[in-house]
């Protein structure tokens, strides 16, 4: 899940404590059903973009897809996650991009898409990457 640190960052989201916090305003078809596909329980990785371009933290989906209040026509949905934890060391994207083993990721194909599927092998290097 990308947030642009200046919009939402993973301090922001710590502080929104175990209520969480909706991660809303995606207005992208293919990112939006990704929202939906996710389930409670759920992790994902916390994504600083465009600002830093690293994975900064892990958080958990508490609450599954709901029509996006931000959203006027409706069409869009939203779910609540809530912070997890802060990688010992930020991956950066430039890092992601020279493992040769996360080629594939959707991260690196489809840059711009802000909420995206990872794979479990993806998951763990990631994580070893981060020191989790």
């Amino acid at each position: 899940m990308k947030s642009e640190p200046n919009v939402w960052s993973i301090d922001q989201q710590k502080k929104a404590g175990n209520k969480g916090a909706p991660w809303d305003g995606v207005r992208n078809y293919q990112a939006a059903r990704n929202l939906k596909d996710m389930k409670k329980g759920d992790q994902c990785f916390f994504y600083h973009s465009n600002i830093g371009k690293e994975i900064v933290g892990i958080v958990e989906v508490i609450k599954e897809h709901y029509i996006d209040k931000t959203d006027q026509s409706g069409q869009f949905v939203a779910v609540t996650v809530k912070y997890l934890s802060k990688l010992d060391k930020p991956v950066t994207l430039e890092k992601i991009k020279k493992n040769k083993e996360l080629s594939h990721l959707s991260l690196i194909k489809q840059s711009r898409l802000s909420v995206m599927p990872i794979d479990s092998k993806s998951w763990k290097i990631l994580n070893k990457m981060g020191k989790i």
